[in-house]
């Protein structure tokens, strides 16, 4: 009888060890699927906040559509203008393009090809050219600016000077 006690308190004491570990495992648990759970909902809102905000193209006060490149450069003036508008003042060259310093530095893969009107290029990784002419030199693509006549981008582009502005709305 004796022995039979001693058997049924050691199993007792085992299963309330067992228990125990079981329940302080648990939480545990719990909290670190919550916590991995949480960087994916941030990520998809991030992307949402990304696909909302889109970066916008001034010549003079004048809005500019542009179809953006999907390159590091772009993604680097995105963030350039996420917080405040970048302003850029540029000069006529060579009556086929106006061309500005942007202020900054931004990642280059310049390619030997020919700029079209309304090609946004970026050169040397810091001046942007916008063109209403031809040219073929090494750039790294930017984007292209929506007109509906190449009258209507010679009008905005072929000046002494332009003001560009790029945000972020």
């Amino acid at each position: 009888m004796k022995k039979m006690m001693a058997i049924l308190s050691a199993g007792f004491l085992l299963l309330c060890g067992c228990a125990q570990q079981t329940a302080e495992t648990q939480p545990q648990e719990t909290e670190e699927a919550e916590i991995q759970e949480t960087p994916a909902v941030e990520k998809e809102e991030t992307a949402e906040t990304e696909e909302e905000m889109i970066m916008k193209l001034y010549i003079n006060d004048i809005e500019t559509e542009v179809k953006w490149e999907d390159n590091a450069a772009v993604q680097e003036l995105k963030n350039l203008v996420r917080d405040e508008p970048l302003y850029i003042e540029t000069s006529a060259y060579g009556g086929w393009e106006q061309v500005g310093d942007i202020g900054h530095r931004l990642s280059s893969n310049d390619v030997r090809q020919t700029a079209q009107p309304g090609d946004i290029m970026l050169y040397t990784g810091s001046q942007m050219v916008l063109f209403y002419g031809n040219n073929t030199w090494a750039y790294t693509k930017l984007g292209t600016m929506v007109y509906s006549s190449d009258e209507e981008l010679r009008s905005l582009l072929d000046v002494p000077e332009c003001t560009i502005k790029i945000t972020i709305e």
